[in-house]
């Protein structure tokens, strides 16, 4: 938590750089002070001034909402919590390179006996900081350039250009970020960009040049996201053998659209969680505040996460979504969903289930799929407690299906529709968590279900990404 000094306080053993948020995580070298431990403890004292040293550029205001609480404290124990919670949120702000707490007894001639003050001695990021990194995405990497301006205004406010170079995508953008004072989750941001990318898989290029803006806030348990996005649209073939389905989809389109994201999240790990659950549900709507693409689109996640003997987990995850076009044009390749692939429905490739032209795949308007898996330590325990525990053996089995829906027939025609044709396949491999950043993936995939068409990955399969199924 960073150091908490106090002053003036002998009974209590301050020992160490650090201290937790209970009483329990406090050495106590004897008995005999723990009796005056647990008067000092319950003992009423009053938090009387609250000072953050070390400020620059930030205003002074905005920090007001972060450390309201430590005034509430009214135990000495009570304090430390609230410090290191204010602390928490003071770095949470993205503004200050290093935070440290000091807590002493008051000084002055309006000192009470039982009164103490409490320092927040910050240190402030540069104005300007650059980044270099490289991102994982679905079976893809990159690497990323950044340049930030944080704080730009003196209220956590954030300017930040990003180019991204990978292996199928290129891109750049512009952002400004403003979280409202006192509420960090409740925040606002502007984003311009432009992204170019290939997708062999249908002989596609696209380039996107856009516009949006997004606020995000906490609702009860949920997290949600409302967003509005103008993007220029351009659309080419990436080689001369593209199919003729392909080349009718190529040019120019303008979507603007509206969205709204909700997520509930109780895992302990987003990468590879070991308990909790997600629910994610993503609805946009295109052409009613102009362009030329008209569409509704919903999608949504759902995972579950049990820990059970032997350190094993068992997980079960489940996808779906559906298209439907407004109006009499159809909906655009670029716009339809994908299935297969490592991160997906494994034994299969990188989105090669569903409708295709002369090899090419285009996408489909409804769509689910579904795993599950069992996680358990490498086989004797190699690097226990240490680098073997970012090993996990891996079995699983995961089935879904892609296709096109004629929304006349109602939906038990979908629904059949949807359940005919499922590609399926089973197996097991290993799995490698790079922090919180990404996982690896290496499996052994025996594919069934397979339909005419499909391209499958019948043997050891490779993957590396965020998001999996």
């Amino acid at each position: 938590m960073g150091t908490v000094h106090a002053r003036s306080l002998d009974p209590l053993p301050m020992q160490g750089p650090e201290l937790g948020v209970h009483a329990d995580d406090i050495e106590q070298p004897d008995m005999e002070q723990e009796s005056k431990q647990e008067v000092l403890e319950n003992k009423d004292v009053i938090v009387q001034h609250v000072h953050i040293d070390g400020l620059g550029r930030t205003k002074e205001d905005c920090l007001t909402y972060e450390i309201a609480d430590v005034f509430r404290a009214r135990n000495l124990i009570d304090v430390m919590k609230k410090a290191h919670e204010a602390r928490q949120k003071l770095l949470r702000l993205g503004i200050f390179r290093q935070v440290e707490v000091v807590i002493d007894t008051s000084q002055g001639v309006d000192a009470l006996p039982n009164g103490l003050d409490v320092t927040f001695e910050v240190t402030e990021l540069r104005r300007m900081t650059g980044s270099y990194n490289t991102m994982v995405g679905n079976n893809e990497g990159s690497m990323v350039l950044g340049l930030k301006l944080p704080n730009i205004f003196g209220r956590a406010e954030k300017l930040t250009f990003q180019f991204s170079y990978g292996t199928k995508e290129t891109s750049y953008g512009l952002s400004f970020f403003k979280p409202q004072p006192g509420r960090f989750e409740r925040n606002f941001a502007v984003n311009f960009y432009k992204v170019t990318g290939q997708f062999p898989w249908s002989s596609l290029r696209e380039t996107d040049r856009g516009v949006s803006t997004e606020f995000s806030f906490p609702l009860w348990k949920t997290n949600h996201t409302l967003k509005w996005e103008g993007v220029w649209r351009e659309l080419g073939c990436l080689a001369r053998t593209a199919s003729f389905a392909v080349r009718e989809e190529s040019g120019h389109s303008l979507k603007s659209s509206l969205s709204h994201a909700m997520v509930i999240d109780t895992r302990n790990s987003a990468i590879l969680p070991r308990r909790g659950a997600l629910l994610k549900i993503n609805q946009e709507l295109a052409g009613y505040t102009g362009g030329d693409a008209s569409f509704l689109k919903e999608d949504f996640e759902i995972q579950f996460n049990k820990r059970l003997f032997w350190d094993s987990v068992l997980s079960a995850s489940l996808w779906g979504g559906c298209l439907l076009p407004i109006g009499d044009k159809p909906t655009c390749i670029a716009d339809r969903f994908y299935l297969g692939g490592p991160t997906s429905v494994r034994g299969f490739s990188m989105y090669s289930i569903g409708p295709q032209s002369e090899g090419d795949f285009l996408g489909g308007e409804a769509y689910w799929a579904g795993a599950v898996h069992l996680y358990t330590p490498l086989p004797f325990r190699p690097g226990k407690g240490g680098f073997g525990d970012l090993f996990r053996t891996h079995f699983f089995l995961n089935a879904g299906n892609l296709c096109n829906l004629n929304y006349g027939d109602g939906p038990r025609a979908h629904l059949r529709k949807l359940a005919e044709c499922i590609r399926w396949s089973y197996g097991a491999g290993i799995v490698l968590r790079l922090g919180n950043i990404a996982r690896l993936e290496l499996n052994y995939c025996i594919p069934m279900g397979v339909q005419s068409g499909d391209r499958i990955c019948d043997g050891v399969q490779f993957g590396a990404g965020i998001r999996f199924l």
